[in-house]
């Protein structure tokens, strides 16, 4: 090989150097970039000619060698929108390329991610600190799940959650099987019981009992002395109005046959219509259902009943479904004689603002409201790559896929960690070192240029 072949190769190590010191830079530059991810060095040979007894070096390159699939350590953070991915995956968004009507124009194109600093802007959408627009698909607050498959750039709605009218009570309790009322008394058979001709319910007939459609107000301590309280719930109606509904439950039967009628344990709900009823306007309504058990359990089962036309100090909620569940009224032994309240709950909410957002665990976009309702407003879109190195690199800590990375593919992807930010996967001691080694190549490669040069000289000289 001649003196300037070597000097040749020595100037291509050199080249090779200095693009390594550049990814150094540029690595220990962006060592706190949220998200970034480091370009490693990778140099190969070029071969002049070689065989058995001889080889001419050709000259060294380097070329990046990126680092995308390496994930940073994940830190916690005091901004609810912020995430990170942990394990594989980007972020879908989208890049802004002007703005219309104070309004961003998106690029029709889907950029990636890892840098999930997200807030919201005063348009509602969700944009990192290097401007892109986060994209997932919208919940359908009704059913809770996606709009579509599609994702586009989330875009929170700031209006006022509409009410949602009651329409399902979910109710669970455990009636004693003996009720410790005000008018019972061990000794007295059936005083327990809410026993027929109690009331007085039909002013024209005269005639009434236990099992009559409501109690007037005119009535109302008797029937507290004879039933046991069963809880109270808020509801509401069309409009989001709060009406308070108080359950009561009243023994009505004895297996045993106390009351005289016998055939089974049997109890009624009731439910309390008003609060300032007078005389004969009903202030108690039966909801019409029996319950009745044997062994504790409901014979037969009662799943669910219908309140018709649920009404409170003259609103009507409509027909309301009291859900039980599976066995969930029973009539077991209490050492209190009470109604224990097992679950309590309704799906009817007034209307509200928006307070907040914030990531759920499971990757939605969460909105808070003023009436404490927490509703899922958007699911995050993560993709993957097969060749996730293979993503061409741009500005802000973005993504372009290219034929190399493959497009961008839905599904076991890693998981998005609310209130938290993957930091950049530098190591600054490892890029250090690196810096170093880098140094020394490119220091070397500058005396073999040097000897080169020397040697030529001495060649020449070799005439004189």
């Amino acid at each position: 090989m001649s003196f300037n072949g070597a000097m040749s190769t020595a100037i291509s190590g050199i080249r090779a150097q200095a693009t390594a010191l550049s990814h150094i830079s540029d690595n220990i530059a962006n060592s706190q970039t949220t998200g970034f991810k480091r370009t490693d060095t990778s140099f190969y040979d070029s071969v002049t000619s070689s065989g058995q007894n001889f080889h001419l070096p050709g000259t060294t390159y380097a070329q990046p060698a990126y680092t995308n699939n390496v994930q940073g350590a994940i830190n916690s953070s005091s901004v609810a929108t912020n995430m990170a991915i942990n394990g594989d995956g980007f972020f879908v968004v989208s890049e802004a390329v002007g703005s219309l009507d104070n309004q961003p124009v998106l690029l029709d194109v889907d950029r990636y991610t890892r840098q999930g600093d997200f807030e919201m802007d005063r348009n509602g959408y969700l944009v990192n600190s290097s401007g892109y627009y986060l994209q997932g698909v919208d919940i359908d607050i009704a059913t809770g799940n996606p709009v579509g498959d599609v994702p586009s750039a989330i875009q929170i709605n700031r209006s006022f959650l509409n009410a949602n009218q009651t329409t399902v009570i979910d109710y669970e309790a455990n009636l004693p099987a003996y009720p410790e009322t005000v008018n019972s008394v061990p000794t007295t058979a059936g005083s327990e019981l809410l026993q027929a001709g109690t009331f007085n319910n039909d002013p024209t007939t005269q005639t009434g009992g236990a099992g009559d459609g409501f109690v007037q107000a005119q009535q109302e301590s008797l029937f507290l002395d004879r039933s046991l309280a069963g809880g109270s719930i808020t509801v509401y109606d069309d409009l989001g109005a709060p009406l308070q509904v108080q359950v009561r439950w009243a023994k009505i039967e004895n297996a045993a046959g106390d009351a005289g009628i016998g055939g089974g344990d049997t109890w009624n709900a009731f439910y309390k219509t008003s609060d300032t009823a007078t005389g004969t306007t009903a202030k108690w309504n039966n909801i019409g259902q029996d319950y009745i058990f044997a062994n504790g359990q409901l014979t037969p089962a009662v799943t669910s009943t219908t309140i018709t036309a649920l009404t409170v100090n003259g609103n009507n909620v409509g027909n309301v479904t009291l859900d039980h569940g599976t066995s969930n009224v029973t009539q077991f032994e209490d050492t209190n004689g009470s109604v224990t309240v097992n679950a309590l709950d309704q799906d009817g909410f007034a209307s509200g603002s928006l307070l907040e957002i914030a990531v759920s665990t499971n990757g939605r976009i969460v909105g808070t409201y003023s009436n404490g309702k927490s509703v899922d407003l958007a699911e995050v879109t993560v993709v993957r790559f097969n060749d996730p190195n293979g993503l061409q690199k741009l500005d802000g800590g973005g993504f372009a896929s290219t034929q190399e990375s493959g497009e961008a593919l839905n599904g076991a992807g890693g998981s998005i960690v609310a209130a938290a930010l993957e930091g950049s996967n530098v190591d600054i001691a490892d890029e250090f070192s690196k810096l170093i080694i880098t140094q020394q190549a490119y220091s070397a490669n500058t005396r073999i240029v040097t000897t080169a040069d020397e040697m030529i000289t001495e060649t020449l000289n070799m005439k004189r």
